[in-house]
C-alpha cells in the first residue's frame, strides 16, 4: 500500500548549492595554499636557513675523517746517540658502534689473531669511555703473519680495522729506565683528560721524561678525508691535514758514563747522580735495580708485572726522585758552611772533642764512635767526620737558624729536575714535628739534626745539587736532564732556557775552607782516603753513613755485623777535579755499611770514566743484567751499552717490524745522527771516549804517594729514624 503513495518531490535550491560549493572550494583551495606555503617554507628552511648544517651532515655521510697519528719525538743522549725511537708495526682497532656486540665476533676473531686476557680487558675498559664511533685499540704489535691472516678475513669483521702505526722502542731500556721512563697504552683515565683529536693516540707517556715532556713529544694529530660509497667502504682520499711530528729531545746524559755508573755498583742496590756543577746538567743518573721499559710499551704481561712487583729490591721504585732518607755525614760540609756564614765559627775556630757531647743539664750524651778527636777545627771536622763538632755547632745555632740555612742550600724543596713526582724531603723543624706527631721539639733533636740524622730526609738529587754549589763557587743550579729541543728533523737544536742560579754564600774564604776540608777527606788521610789510591787527579768529597737502627744505651753496633736489612746506608758526595770541577756526584748504597768502603769506590770509578775515559771492569758473579735490570724469566738480558759509533743492539723481545706500513708520518731514521751536529759545539760527536781535561796538573808526589789507610766512618748516634713515606709503585 505504501508503494502506491505518491513520492514527495524535493525542490533544489540552486543558489544555496552554488554558495555551499563555493565555500567548500574556498576552504579546499586555502588548505592547498597553506600546504604549499608550508612546504615552500620547509624547503626554504632546508635550502637557505639550515643549508650549512645539512650540507655538513651530508658531507659527513660521504666523507669520513681518518686521524693521522704523528711520529713521537726521538730522544738522544748528549753525543747524538738515539735512546728512544719509533719502529713501524700493526695494530687492530675496533669501532664499537660498527662492530656490535663483542661476544659475537670476539670468539671468531680469536681463531685468527691470538688475544691475551690483558688485550681483552683493556678493550672492554676503554670502549665504555670512548664514544661508540671512536676506534678503540684491541691488540698492538701484530706480527706480519697475524696481520696477513686478518687481512684475508677482514670482510667478516665490520668495524675492525688493521692499522699501521709507529711503536715506541727503547734501545737501552734497562740502562735508562728511571730517566726516560716509558709510554703505555692509553687507558680509561687518559681518555678522560685527552682532547677529542688526541683520543686517536694509542700511547702516552707514563713515567720519566716520556711523561714530563708528553705534550712536546706526542706532536699534533692530523686527519685525512676519505670518500666512501653508500656501503661506507672507503674509495679514495679527498685531501689531508698532515700531522705534526713530536719534538726531539737531546739529553745531558752521557750513555757511557751511565753504563759506567751501573757497572760500578756491581750487585749492590742503590742510586747515584752525577752532574756538571757548572751548569746543573745531569750527566748520569741510576736507580738500581732497574727494569726493561720495553715490557710496558704494549702492555706488560701479568707474570712479568708480578715478578717486578714482588721483587724485594723494588725495581720500579725511582730512588733518586721518589726516595730519600737521612743524609748522614754527607751534609756536614754544608752545615759547616752555615756555621761560618752565621758567624758562630771561623775556619780556624777549634772545639775540644772529648768523644761525648752533653747538653747542659742533661745526663744523656751523644758520642763519637771512635772516641775523642781532641782539638778540632772546621777542616778536620770534615775530613775526619768528627760528630762532636757538629753536635755542638747545631746546638749553638738553634733549630730555627739551622733550618734557614738548610733551606738556602736547597733542602726541603724540589731541585727542578724534569721528572714528575720529585720528593722534597724533610728539613727537621718544630713545625714539621708538631704537624706530624703533635709533639713538642726537644733540644736533643737539634743535636741529631747536626749530623744529618733524626727527622732528616734528603734525596740524592738534593745532595748532589748542594755539593755542586760547593764545587762551583757557591751557585745552586737547577738540575735538568734535557739540554736542547728540535722542532723538526731538519731544524737546528734550540737550548732549553734555565733559571738563573741562586747563590748560597757570598764569602769566598768560608767556601774555600769547606772545599779544603773535603779535599782532605780524600787526600789528607780522611774517611775517604782509600779512593785516592793511584788517582792522577785530585778529588774532594765527604763520606756518610745513615743509620737504620740506633744504639742501645752506651752500646754501638758495627754495621758489618748486623743483618743485611738492618745495615746502615752508605753515602758519598764529592766532585773532581778538585781545583776545576767538571763533575759532582752523590752515591747511596742500600745496606752498604760505611760510605768510605762501599759508596766512595763507586764514585771513584765514575770519576775515572768521566775524566780518564776508563770504564770500570764488570764485577764477577753479578746476578743482574749488564744494564742493571732485574733478570726476567723468559727474557734474554740486553748487552751493555756499546761505544759511540757502534750500531745499537735492539732490546731483547723488540721483535721485527713490518717493512714499510703506511703511516701518517714517515718513521724517523733510527740510526742517524742529529741533522745539525755543529749547532751545539759544546757536545761534539767523537769517535770514541776521550779522557777529559782535568783542568790541573796534579803534584807528582800525589800520584805516586802511598795511600793512607782509610778511617772508618763513625756511625752517627741518633734516635730511631722516621723514613719518608714512598709513593705507591707504578701500576700497569
Amino acid at each position: 500500500m505504501s508503494s502506491l503513495r505518491p513520492r514527495r518531490r524535493v525542490l533544489k535550491n540552486a543558489a544555496l548549492e552554488a554558495d555551499q560549493f563555493r565555500r567548500r572550494a574556498f576552504l579546499a583551495f586555502t588548505g592547498v595554499l597553506l600546504a604549499l606555503g608550508g612546504l615552500a617554507l620547509w624547503y626554504f628552511r632546508l635550502q637557505v636557513w639550515q643549508h650549512g648544517e645539512y650540507a655538513t651532515r651530508s658531507e659527513e655521510n660521504r666523507i669520513k675523517l681518518r686521524p693521522v697519528v704523528p711520529a713521537r719525538g726521538l730522544i738522544y743522549d748528549r753525543k747524538g746517540r738515539i735512546l728512544a725511537d719509533n719502529v713501524p708495526a700493526y695494530r687492530l682497532d675496533v669501532t664499537p658502534k660498527e662492530a656490535g656486540d663483542s661476544k659475537k665476533w670476539l670468539p671468531e676473531l680469536m681463531k685468527i689473531v691470538p688475544l691475551s686476557p690483558e688485550d681483552i680487558a683493556s678493550y672492554e675498559a676503554n670502549r665504555f669511555v670512548a664514544r661508540g664511533y671512536k676506534p678503540v685499540t684491541l691488540k698492538l704489535r701484530l706480527t706480519e703473519e697475524e696481520a696477513a691472516r686478518f687481512a684475508v678475513d677482514r670482510w667478516r669483521f665490520p668495524g675492525i680495522e688493521l692499522q699501521s702505526y709507529l711503536n715506541r722502542r727503547y734501545l737501552y731500556g734497562e740502562l735508562l729506565s728511571h730517566v726516560i721512563g716509558y709510554v703505555g697504552r692509553v687507558d680509561a683515565n687518559d681518555l678522560k683528560t685527552m682532547s677529542e683529536s688526541d683520543a686517536a693516540l694509542s700511547h702516552v707517556g707514563k713515567t720519566g721524561l716520556e711523561r714530563f715532556y708528553e705534550q712536546d713529544l706526542r706532536g699534533k694529530v692530523g686527519y685525512e678525508k676519505i670518500v666512501t660509497n653508500v656501503d661506507g667502504r672507503p674509495m679514495y682520499s679527498a685531501g689531508r691535514v698532515p700531522a705534526q711530528p713530536g719534538v726531539d729531545l737531546r739529553l745531558s746524559i752521557d750513555l757511557e758514563l751511565q753504563q759506567a755508573m751501573v757497572t760500578a755498583f756491581g750487585d749492590m742496590d742503590g742510586s747515584a747522580v752525577a752532574i756538571d756543577p757548572r751548569t746543573g746538567e745531569v750527566l748520569a743518573m741510576v736507580s738500581l735495580p732497574a727494569y726493561d721499559t720495553n715490557l710496558f710499551v704494549n702492555g706488560i704481561s701479568h707474570n712479568d708485572y708480578r715478578t717486578l712487583m714482588d721483587a724485594p729490591s723494588r725495581p720500579l721504585f725511582n730512588r733518586n726522585v721518589l726516595g730519600g732518607g737521612p743524609p748522614g755525614s754527607t751534609v756536614k760540609p754544608l752545615i759547616a758552611l752555615a756555621g761560618l756564614d752565621s758567624g758562630l765559627r771561623t775556619p780556624e775556630s777549634a772545639v775540644f772533642s772529648t768523644g761525648t757531647f752533653y747538653i747542659p743539664g742533661q745526663r744523656r750524651g751523644w758520642r763519637d764512635a771512635h772516641g775523642g778527636a781532641g782539638w778540632t777545627d772546621l777542616r778536620k771536622s770534615i775530613s775526619q767526620s768528627v760528630n762532636f763538632y757538629y753536635y755542638k755547632l747545631a746546638y749553638e745555632m738553634g733549630i730555627q737558624r739551622f733550618d734557614e740555612y738548610m733551606y738556602r742550600y736547597g733542602f726541603g724543596a724540589k731541585t727542578g729536575i724534569d721528572l714528575a713526582g720529585e720528593n722534597i724531603g724533610v728539613v727537621p723543624s718544630p713545625e714539621w714535628k708538631r704537624k706530624r706527631t703533635k709533639e713538642n721539639w726537644y733540644p736533643g733533636e737539634t743535636v741529631n739534626a747536626g749530623i744529618g740524622q733524626g727527622y732528616w730526609v734528603a734525596t740524592a738529587l738534593q745532595l748532589v745539587r748542594g755539593t755542586g754549589a760547593i764545587a762551583n763557587g757557591g751557585e745552586l743550579h737547577r738540575l735538568h736532564l734535557v739540554d736542547d729541543r728540535r722542532d723538526g728533523y731538519d731544524r737546528p737544536w734550540t737550548p732549553l732556557p734555565q733559571p738563573p742560579a741562586v747563590r748560597i754564600t757570598n764569602n769566598a774564604s768560608n767556601l774555600r775552607a769547606v772545599q779544603e776540608g773535603m779535599i782532605a777527606t780524600v787526600h789528607g788521610g780522611g774517611t775517604g782516603a782509600a779512593m785516592a789510591r793511584g788517582a792522577p787527579y785530585m778529588m774532594a768529597g765527604k763520606t756518610g753513613t745513615a743509620q737504620k737502627i740506633s744504639r742501645k744505651g752506651s752500646v754501638s753496633f758495627d754495621p758489618h755485623n748486623l743483618p743485611y736489612h738492618l745495615r746502615h746506608q752508605a753515602l758519598f758526595v764529592g766532585y773532581a777535579p778538585a781545583e776545576n770541577p767538571t763533575i759532582a756526584i752523590a752515591v747511596s748504597v742500600e745496606h752498604g755499611g760505611f760510605g768510605g768502603t762501599s759508596a766512595a769506590p763507586i764514585a771513584r770509578k765514575v770519576f775515572d770514566a768521566w775524566l780518564l775515559g776508563k770504564m770500570p771492569e764488570p764485577v764477577e758473579g753479578v746476578t743482574r743484567s749488564p744494564q742493571g735490570g732485574v733478570l726476567m724469566v723468559g727474557h734474554a738480558p740486553p748487552p751493555p751499552a756499546q761505544p759511540l759509533g757502534a750500531t745499537p743492539t735492539a732490546p731483547a723481545g723488540a721483535g721485527t717490524a713490518p717493512a714499510s706500513p703506511a703511516t701518517g708520518n714517515p718513521a724517523k731514521p733510527a740510526s742517524s745522527s742529529p741533522a745539525n751536529p755543529s749547532s751545539n759545539p759544546a757536545k761534539p760527536a767523537a769517535a770514541a771516549v776521550q779522557p777529559r781535561d782535568t783542568g790541573l796538573a796534579p803534584p807528582s808526589a800525589q800520584a805516586g804517594a802511598p795511600a793512607t789507610s782509610p778511617a772508618s766512618e763513625p756511625p752517627a748516634e741518633s734516635a730511631p729514624q722516621p723514613q719518608a713515606e714512598p709513593p705507591p709503585e707504578p701500576t700497569r
